[in-house]
């Protein structure tokens, strides 16, 4: 048998119990938690739960001079990515690094360049591209069947969705809203079926005008409205060196019928969309013969957990010694985005997006 790949968790909250605990239980002959770090005794009592054997510790130190662990899975809240992984880097170790890679731009670059330093494999934590939908619709647009890809609009849109636990609601702690949280995950899609075309500037619009009022309704928890410090929903409208362009929207409180999550492509030969969380998931709109047809697709990979998924190609990965498949780089450059258009939203005027 091949060696168990020894793994160490930095923060066990929500995101360390729902994806990486179980992705890396599911491979029980390749991979075992060594190690449960967390400031929070209660969060390393409940994920002991699921990792009995695993080592337990309030500082990630502890696991990183660790001689046996290989990797470690950075599950943080955001404020807290830049130096466990500038550290696990340093350490020797794989990451796989919760989305978003950091707080901003300025953050992100630092860890790009580290990672540009190691021969470790650094992978962050956008689990949708590994939806069954993600790989089919890359798949299709490799083909060339939708041509040259023009534009893009991607939504992660909830009417009332402010998470009632963790740091989201803290810009602190969080570097931003719906936009940083949610919104970072459509525009990953998006930049993936593009072809991550290179972003120029950006423009954007936020607003604060629901997540602080007590009197609404929150489907996701209460909350205390006076800490809310976000944007509760942004716009942003950004140009990338190919021609091509992508309008993005996100909320976590908007006064909408539904909470679309998805993206919309277009291309020179087809169009399509892809919207989680309804029953036809995948469209495709194109021409032939001048007629129009509206295509669904039916021989999308099946895929039970896009998180699962996730962390069994970052295992895939570092053990086959293949290159990341969701890269520092290509995190960093949405931290680059969100950075000019949280300060286009400031300055009133479309802003050049940073990337080196």
């Amino acid at each position: 048998m091949a060696k168990k790949l020894k793994v160490g968790i930095i923060g066990t909250g929500f995101i360390a119990r729902g994806a990486h605990i179980p992705g890396y239980k599911s491979m029980p002959d390749e991979v075992e938690i060594k190690w449960l770090c967390d400031i929070k005794p209660e969060a390393l009592a409940e994920s002991l739960k699921m990792a009995p054997d695993a080592k337990t510790t309030a500082d990630y130190h502890d696991l990183l001079n660790d001689p046996e662990v290989d990797a470690v899975s950075i599950c943080t809240p955001n404020l807290m990515h830049l130096q466990p992984a500038l550290d696990a880097l340093a350490a020797g170790k794989h990451v796989l690094c919760e989305k978003p890679l950091a707080m901003n731009g300025h953050e992100a670059r630092q860890i790009v360049a580290a990672e540009q330093k190691s021969d470790k494999v650094f992978q962050v934590g956008f689990q949708t591209r590994f939806s069954g939908e993600a790989q089919f619709l890359r798949k299709y647009i490799d083909s060339g069947a939708m041509g040259d890809i023009y534009y893009a609009r991607t939504q992660a849109l909830r009417r009332r969705g402010v998470p009632g636990w963790g740091v989201f609601i803290d810009k602190e702690k969080q570097g931003g809203g719906p936009l940083i949280d949610i919104g970072v995950h459509v525009l990953d899609l998006t930049l993936f079926l593009m072809g991550h075309p290179e972003p120029v500037s950006a423009s954007g619009v936020t607003w604060n005008m629901l997540g602080k009022n007590p009197d609404l309704y929150n489907g996701w928890g209460d909350y205390d409205r006076t800490k809310f410090t976000v944007e509760d929903m942004a716009v942003g409208f950004i140009r990338f060196a190919n021609g091509a362009v992508c309008v993005l929207e996100s909320s976590f409180m908007a006064n909408i019928k539904d909470d679309p999550f998805g993206t919309t492509i277009l291309g020179t030969e087809a169009g399509a969309e892809i919207f989680y969380y309804q029953d036809q998931r995948v469209r495709i709109y194109r021409d032939d013969n001048k007629e129009l047809f509206d295509l669904t697709p039916r021989s999308i990979p099946e895929v039970k957990n896009s998180h699962v998924a996730e962390v069994q190609a970052f295992v895939k990965t570092i053990k086959e010694g293949a290159p990341s498949l969701v890269t520092a780089r290509q995190a960093m450059m949405l931290n680059s985005i969100f950075d000019a258009l949280y300060k286009s939203a400031e300055t009133g005027k479309e802003e050049a997006i940073q990337l080196v």
